[in-house]
C-alpha cells in the first residue's frame, strides 16, 4: 500500500429486543479500522469515541464539529437515521383446529392457530354466536425467527347444532378483523344411523329396480 494512505468508512448497528422494539441506535466513523466519531443518540450531535486507539487523538476532536455540520453524517442526516428501520407490517394468518376431548361428551377443544404476522402486537378473541367469551388460554407470542410471529389460543366447548364458534383477530396490518369460523357437524352416533339408513335406502332401491326389470321382461300371458 500507499505510504500514508488512509481507509475511513462507517459502521453502524441497531439491536433489537425479542417484540421487535429498537433497543438502540450506533454510527460512527472508522479512520483506518479504529473508532474516530461517535454518534450520541443522547444529544444527537457526533462525539470523539470515548474507545479504542483514537481515544483522545486531535483528529478526532477536530472532525467532530465537521461531522455535526455535515448534512450527509450529522444533522438532519444522521437524525433522520437513528429510527430503526424495521420490516414491513405482515397481516396474520388464521385457521381453527378443532379436537374432541375422549373423557367428555361432545365436548371439543378448538385452538386457534395465529401466524406470520409482524408486529408482534396482537389481539385474539373467541365468539360464540357473534358474542365474546372468556377464555383461560393466554397467548403466547413464538417468533418464528423471519421476523414474523405466531401465537395461539384454545376454548373448551360443549358445541350444539347450530353453533358458530369465531376466532377474531385484531393486528395493525388489517383494516378490519381476520375471523375464521367453525360449527360443529354431525355427532359420531348421528353419522353412524345416517350412513346405515343411505345404505338400506340404496339396496331398497336396488330390490326394486331389480324387480321392476324382471317384471317388464316377462312376457305377457295368453288371454
Amino acid at each position: 500500500p500507499l505510504i500514508g494512505a488512509f481507509l475511513v468508512h462507517v459502521a453502524s448497528s441497531c439491536p433489537l429486543a425479542a417484540n421487535g422494539s429498537a433497543l438502540a441506535f450506533s454510527f460512527t466513523l472508522v479512520f483506518n479500522k479504529n473508532p474516530l466519531v461517535c454518534y450520541d443518540p443522547d444529544a444527537q450531535p457526533f462525539v470523539p469515541c470515548d474507545w479504542g486507539l483514537l481515544h483522545g487523538a486531535d483528529i478526532a476532536r477536530g472532525v467532530t464539529p465537521a461531522a455535526t455540520r455535515d448534512t450527509t453524517w450529522g444533522g438532519e442526516g444522521i437524525i433522520a437515521s437513528a429510527d430503526c428501520p424495521l420490516p414491513t407490517p405482515a397481516p396474520p394468518q388464521v385457521r381453527i383446529v378443532p379436537v374432541p376431548l375422549p373423557n367428555a361428551p361432545d365436548a371439543v377443544l378448538l385452538t386457534c392457530h395465529v401466524w406470520g404476522f409482524y408486529p408482534p402486537e396482537v389481539t385474539v378473541l373467541w365468539l360464540h354466536n357473534g358474542d365474546m367469551v372468556a377464555t383461560a388460554s393466554t397467548a403466547k407470542l413464538l417468533s418464528n425467527g423471519d421476523w414474523t410471529y405466531q401465537t395461539q389460543v384454545t376454548l373448551t366447548v360443549t358445541a350444539k347444532a347450530g353453533d358458530t364458534f369465531t376466532c377474531s383477530v385484531q393486528h395493525a396490518s388489517l383494516d378490519w378483523p381476520l375471523r375464521e369460523h367453525w360449527g360443529p357437524g354431525l355427532s359420531p352416533g348421528l353419522t353412524v344411523k345416517v350412513a346405515a339408513a343411505a345404505v338400506i335406502m340404496t339396496l331398497g332401491l336396488v330390490v326394486f329396480a331389480a324387480g321392476t326389470f324382471s317384471y317388464c321382461r316377462q312376457a305377457p300371458g295368453e288371454g
